[in-house]
């Protein structure tokens, strides 16, 4: 039984899963936007969400935590820089999902996550 199991499996283990979490949540903050399926989505935006408070906190201690998640370190530079300067008088929400359709090969339903 799944009592208190949280996040989605994905079809992947937990080292792929976590793999494509980090890579997605790079690149959401260095693009500052994403097309993937809505369950990718779903998945990722907790992680990048995160990781805006972290750099919003601004210690070096949130920094090395930021870089244990974020896979360049140029991106943790740009989220405690710009982003947390952008979002400090916000509460939180710092994504928004944009459904874009089903996609043309396998009709998995597609969204655009992109900052606020």
């Amino acid at each position: 039984m799944r009592h208190q199991k949280s996040g989605k499996k994905l079809n992947r283990d937990s080292s792929a899963r976590k793999a494509l979490f980090r890579s997605q949540t790079t690149a959401l903050l260095k693009h500052e936007h994403i097309v993937t399926t809505l369950a990718k989505a779903q998945g990722v935006r907790g992680f990048a969400e995160n990781m805006i408070t972290l750099g919003k906190k601004g210690s070096l201690h949130h920094r090395r935590q930021a870089l244990e998640w974020v896979l360049e370190s140029d991106v943790v530079d740009k989220v405690f820089d710009e982003l947390a300067a952008r979002y400090k008088e916000r509460g939180g929400g710092y994504t928004r999902m944009i459904k874009l359709g089903p996609r043309k090969g396998d009709g998995a339903e597609t969204v655009k996550l992109e900052l606020v």
